[in-house]
């Protein structure tokens, strides 16, 4: 696939894998738009790669919706839209729009976005990527209440939760847009020593030295995601890691699952499914 000259979107990419897969894709001709929620650091990775940039703080969908607005004033076409903004967080605090930290930032902050420009990424054929991790496994979604943090492995366990929600909503995604044209996926950058867990004690110091000598660099944990954002060589509606097929989880595969989290993800958000 010739991505030169397309219009690629990249959120949480002011640092790590982000950054990395910007410069990568850049390098290869695309128009990437960097998006970050901390402007000097959004704006000199724009910079550095020969982007372009935009700034918004997933913890306020407020902000998620101004962002769209501007993207789609500003881009007549979206090639590619990667939602790779997240994080871990220790504790559950909660987000002036009532949601606990972790779940609207890795999953209804994205899910928003993508929601709200489904048309121009339906009428420019895009592909969407959703950044996953292995640690979905560990998660479990109470559908009574998703916002629910768990008493039980709190922060690690909320965010293997979200990245479940990562797989299942990209299923789901290509499920009802395959059809319009859209190829969605979702991956697994491995373990990458980068800033990540730095909203998280523990995690943190899992991502610090001497630790993170034995992880993969941030180009190492960008591979897959360039992979997927500059080649058609994959199956939509799938989950990878390495740059091939991997299996997930058993709650990862429910149709039914994935159908009633886009449901109930589009009611709080205020949308029709």
């Amino acid at each position: 696939m010739d991505i030169s000259g397309k219009t690629v979107v990249i959120t949480g990419a002011s640092a790590g894998i982000g950054a990395a897969a910007a410069r990568q894709i850049h390098a290869l001709g695309a128009r990437v738009i960097v998006v970050g929620r901390n402007p000097a650091k959004t704006a000199s990775v724009a910079a550095t790669v020969g982007g372009e940039s935009a700034v918004a703080d997933f913890a306020k969908l407020s902000e998620v919706r101004r962002l769209a607005a501007e993207l789609l004033d500003r881009f007549p076409t979206i090639d590619v839209l990667v939602n790779n903004a997240g994080g871990t967080f220790s504790k559950p605090a909660t987000t002036e729009d009532g949601h606990t930290l972790t779940f609207q930032t890795n999953h209804l902050a994205p899910y928003l976005l993508t929601r709200l420009l489904q048309d121009r990424l339906v009428d420019s054929g895009a592909t969407i990527i959703q950044t996953s991790s292995a640690a979905h496994g560990v998660g479990h979604i109470d559908f009574e209440d998703l916002d629910a943090f768990p008493a039980i492995g709190g922060g690690f366990r909320a965010y293997g939760t979200s990245k479940l929600e990562n797989i299942l909503f990209t299923r789901e995604l290509q499920r009802r847009w395959g059809a319009s044209g859209i190829r969605a996926a979702s991956f697994h950058p491995g373990v990458v020593a980068s800033e990540f867990g730095r909203d998280s004690f523990l995690t943190g110091l899992v991502y610090k030295p001497p630790f993170n000598r034995f992880m993969k660099s941030v180009d190492g944990g960008a591979s897959t995601l360039t992979w997927l954002a500059t080649t058609g060589e994959w199956l939509p509606g799938a989950y990878y890691v390495n740059s091939k097929p991997a299996s997930t989880s058993k709650a990862a595969q429910s149709e039914a699952d994935a159908e009633k989290l886009w449901d109930m993800s589009a009611s709080m958000v205020g949308l029709q499914p």
